[in-house]
């Protein structure tokens, strides 16, 4: 059932929240540090959990599969809104700083496709 998912999502979003808000107490700093990102690997970690350890019924393990296959994709647009949003704000430094990081990383595809290619045979 699908209610399962969203059981199973909730726990991991409320789990990560709170280790995030642990985390930024303990280093000083007032907002959640890395929540979504515990949210996301506990999600990951349970669901195969489930899948492997856990005897569950089809339509259990499809409600999991679902909000799992859902719920990655729209945290990462959140946590990529947030960043813009901030680096933006943040004033010209930001910005150049994640141009030249964007820049850097589309100029290191044709050297990561190298390794990748065996040898070429044309047959």
């Amino acid at each position: 059932m699908i209610i399962y998912g969203v059981a199973l999502l909730s726990f991991c979003m409320l789990f990560g929240v709170f280790i995030g808000d642990v985390l930024g107490d303990l280093i000083g700093v007032q907002a959640n540090v890395g929540g979504v990102g515990i949210a996301m690997l506990s999600l990951i970690l349970l669901s195969n959990l489930s899948h492997h350890k856990l005897q569950l019924n089809p339509a259990t393990e499809s409600g999991i599969k679902f909000w799992s296959a859902l719920y990655i994709p729209i945290v990462v647009a959140m946590a990529a809104k947030q960043n813009v949003i901030a680096a933006v704000s943040s004033g010209w430094m930001a910005i150049i700083a994640g141009v030249a990081a964007v820049a850097a990383s589309f100029l290191m595809i044709p050297v990561i496709a190298r390794f990748g290619t065996g040898p070429n045979h044309d047959t």
